[in-house]
């Protein structure tokens, strides 16, 4: 028995032993075919065009994959991409060749595209060799350009030379591009939101005295966890103030160039069209660099500087402005002043009191029911038609609002605007508002309306002296003894009529109206033309309140 079992285990081992050695041998033909197999299919040509295609298709894995070190390769060709973020970036393989079996070169042309006009382009030259795994790109920095050797990094940027500024009517400057210094509390790195929104307050305290601990405590439980702005200050203030006061724990500071106005008394919803034309200008003249960063600082690969934009010349007046700006405050609900010059289509003013500004850009886009202050283009529509006010179709009162101004399709660069919705038709009106609330008028399209009717003809708005507003509509004008009419009835308006809170003035025609609790008045005086709108008002003459003080502040003796 004992020897039967030694024979059984000899055997089994002979077994287990011949198992392993086939194993091996198949594991070991396993190998060996997958490296006889890699290496047929790896080729010199098959491997470049790999690494060149994906490139230009920004594949960065497989483009790493194709050379000695795909780690280092993509965190070099990982960092070009995202550093660059290229419109486009083409890679072509100029030469090809194999030195012996076992090695070879190739050269190659990049070009990095962001935008028209700008592009990067340079030609560069790489090894190739034969290794276990197949044909590889020997791996070196330099394989994507001179500019990222030696461990150095590249980035896109903008350059731009100095700012232009905008202008105002009379050629003064109205803004130009200053450093405004955000003052952020960060509850995470606040230990006592308390104690930091005191000790805030009081460094605030000469030039904002409304930012209390309060109100900041307020807006942090309104946004908790999040980081809120607690004021933005002008450089001059906040270095006057001393930079060293915000170190204070939980308060950040960040120093941003922004266009605002020379004069910080002028506050209007302009500025920020005039802020969008700016920026266009600025846009068109900006150059570029390619930056290669590392030791040494920063070198310039590529790009140019490009010149100063040129200037924006503004329509805003600054005296009618502030006297706008005067006359909008003095009403308590949403407010809004604007002023034109009907010869040119100029907008001299524009403003809006605080109640207005939580609303938006109302001056410009807000459509607010007219009411009765379209009184007078009604009765002109049924005269020119010859019909009784009564009788008049939509289409009649159209034509002759168009004639004035309202209702046009224009563009002007920098401005989101409109002047009128006339009948429910229109701009999807019936979602917006009720068929009894139309026609709806802007605050803008009211002064466009006082500009055409002392014109004689449309007269459409513009914000920069050199950029007329555009428009394929067909501007006809009323005939002349209907415009006569229209004035002669604004004229007796102010004189004896609803308007009569202005008769002190005899060179103005006006005319007021009203819908629900909102108050308009609009009219002209010389080549000067304004609307007013008082939404909500708390009395029947507010609106003609508000133009008083208007043609008060302009009839006063400059300061």
């Amino acid at each position: 028995m004992e020897t039967m079992s030694r024979g059984r285990s000899r055997a089994r081992r002979r077994a287990t032993f011949a198992i392993a050695l086939a194993t091996a041998a198949a594991l070991t033909v396993s190998v060996a075919s997958c490296v006889a197999g890699e290496d047929e299919q790896s080729t010199p040509q098959s491997v470049v065009d790999t690494f060149v295609g994906a490139l230009s298709d920004h594949d960065v894995d497989t483009a790493a994959e194709q050379t000695s070190y795909p780690a280092a390769a993509r965190e070099v060709i990982g960092q070009m991409f995202d550093g660059l973020d290229p419109k486009e970036a083409d890679f072509d393989v100029q030469q090809l060749m194999e030195l012996g079996p076992e090695s070879g070169f190739f050269t190659m042309n990049a070009r990095w595209n962001f935008g028209e006009g700008r592009d990067w382009e340079y030609p560069v030259q790489a090894s190739l060799r034969k290794l276990s795994v197949g044909w590889r790109i020997s791996w070196e920095p330099q394989i994507m350009g001179t500019a990222v050797e030696n461990g150095r990094t590249v980035r896109y940027t903008r350059t731009d030379a100095a700012a232009p500024r905008v202008l105002d009517a009379g050629g003064g400057v109205l803004a130009n591009e200053q450093t405004i210094n955000t003052v952020r509390l960060d509850p995470s790195q606040m230990p006592d939101a308390a104690d930091t929104t005191r000790r805030l307050a009081q460094v605030l305290e000469p030039v904002a005295p409304l930012i209390t601990s309060e109100s900041m405590l307020a807006d942090l439980a309104e946004k908790p966890g999040e980081s809120v702005v607690a004021v933005r200050l002008r450089d001059q203030d906040y270095e006057y103030m001393g930079p060293e006061k915000f170190a204070i724990p939980g308060v950040v500071v960040d120093r941003t160039p922004t266009l605002i106005t020379a004069d910080r008394r002028i506050s209007t919803p302009l500025l920020d069209p005039l802020r969008n034309v700016w920026q266009a200008n600025r846009d068109a003249s900006a150059g570029w660099a390619v930056l290669s960063e590392g030791e040494g600082g920063p070198q310039i690969a590529a790009g140019f500087q490009g010149p100063p934009g040129p200037d924006v010349p503004a329509t805003l007046d600054p005296r009618i402005q502030l006297a706008a700006t005067e006359a909008a405050v003095i009403a308590g609900t949403p407010t809004v002043v604007v002023a034109m010059q009907p010869s040119t289509g100029a907008v001299l003013a524009t403003a809006q009191n605080n109640q207005a500004y939580e609303q938006g850009p109302i001056a410009f886009t807000g459509l607010y029911p007219a009411g009765s202050g379209l009184d007078v283009v009604r009765d002109a529509a049924a005269r020119q038609a010859g019909v009784s006010p009564a009788d008049l179709s939509s289409e009649q009162f159209e034509e002759t609002a168009r004639s004035l101004g309202l209702g046009i399709d224009f563009e002007v660069q920098g401005l989101e605007q409109q002047t009128a919705v006339l009948t429910s038709a229109q701009s999807k009106m019936d979602q917006a508002m009720g068929s009894r609330d139309v026609p709806a008028v802007t605050p803008l399209g009211m002064a466009v309306l006082a500009s055409s009717i002392a014109r004689g003809a449309p007269a459409l708005p513009k914000i920069v002296q050199d950029q007329p507003p555009i428009t394929d509509a067909d501007l006809t004008s009323l005939p002349p003894e209907i415009l006569d009419g229209i004035r002669g009835r604004m004229r007796a308006d102010v004189a004896t009529g609803p308007a009569n809170l202005l008769a002190r003035y005899p060179d103005l025609i006006g005319t007021a109206g009203s819908h629900d609790d909102d108050r308009w008045f609009y009219g002209s005086r010389g080549d000067l033309a304004f609307a007013v709108f008082v939404g909500d008002a708390d009395s029947g003459d507010r609106a003609m309140q508000v133009a008083n003080r208007f043609l008060q502040e302009l009839d006063a003796p400059p300061a």
